[in-house]
């Protein structure tokens, strides 16, 4: 892959790198959470599974190879803090990148990004929110109105490791021949988008091509 779409001079860049800082109970049968995440110092080493030191409690429902990081957008934190009238600090969402400059709602499914020198990651689906998540926002009908915002960030599977640091660059270097995005693909999904998506051989977890099929097969 070839001939980035966008680089430094771009302005899309991490903020932070976050990790777990303590597992918190929580309200699952797991019994803990591993949501609290915080900025790390320096250069952190991602893995296939994702940055070292973090960790995943429900490993029936997070993690694996296809959510190894999750990024959220400064943009959108900015507009819930707005919203809910509240400081949205890096990591409070349980995101392990906080972006600047890149627009995550728009990314399309499949697409891949350059981080920092060395790592290459692929969009693969948005966050869907759970009662983990309620629980550690204390905001009620939480889960509800995360959705009906429609700023999920996106998950991402490592294709490339190595190392990120906070204000390292965000290059795309691809973007497939479709028009699913993750806010698409997390809200209103077109019969239409979907069959094209499906058309286009695009990399797809196994999960979202079974939902992509059953919408298409709706048009």
């Amino acid at each position: 892959m070839g001939g980035g779409l966008g680089g430094e001079d771009s302005g899309m860049r991490l903020l932070t790198v976050n990790v777990v800082e303590e597992l918190l109970p929580g309200p699952k049968e797991s019994g803990f959470t591993a949501i609290d995440k915080r900025p790390q110092p320096g250069r952190v080493p991602v893995g296939e599974l994702g940055l070292l030191g973090d960790r995943v409690c429900d490993t029936a429902n997070h993690g694996g190879p296809d959510q190894a990081v999750y990024a959220y957008a400064q943009e959108d934190a900015d507009w819930w803090s707005a919203e809910i009238e509240r400081d949205i600090p890096t990591g409070l969402f349980g995101e392990n990148l906080r972006t600047e400059g890149i627009d995550i709602t728009d990314a399309l499914l499949g697409e891949t990004w350059r981080i920092g020198p060395e790592v290459e990651v692929m969009v693969r689906a948005p966050r869907i929110p759970c009662i983990t998540f309620q629980h550690r926002m204390r905001i009620p009908r939480w889960v509800k109105r995360f959705h009906q915002a429609g700023r999920p960030g996106a998950y991402l599977k490592v294709l490339k490791t190595g190392t990120i640091a906070a204000d390292d660059s965000i290059e795309v270097l691809h973007r497939p021949e479709h028009e699913v995005t993750i806010g698409h693909m997390f809200g209103d999904q077109d019969p239409g988008k979907m069959q094209v998506m499906l058309d286009s051989g695009v990399d797809l977890m196994d999960e979202l091509r079974e939902i992509a099929q059953r919408v298409a097969a709706r048009g």
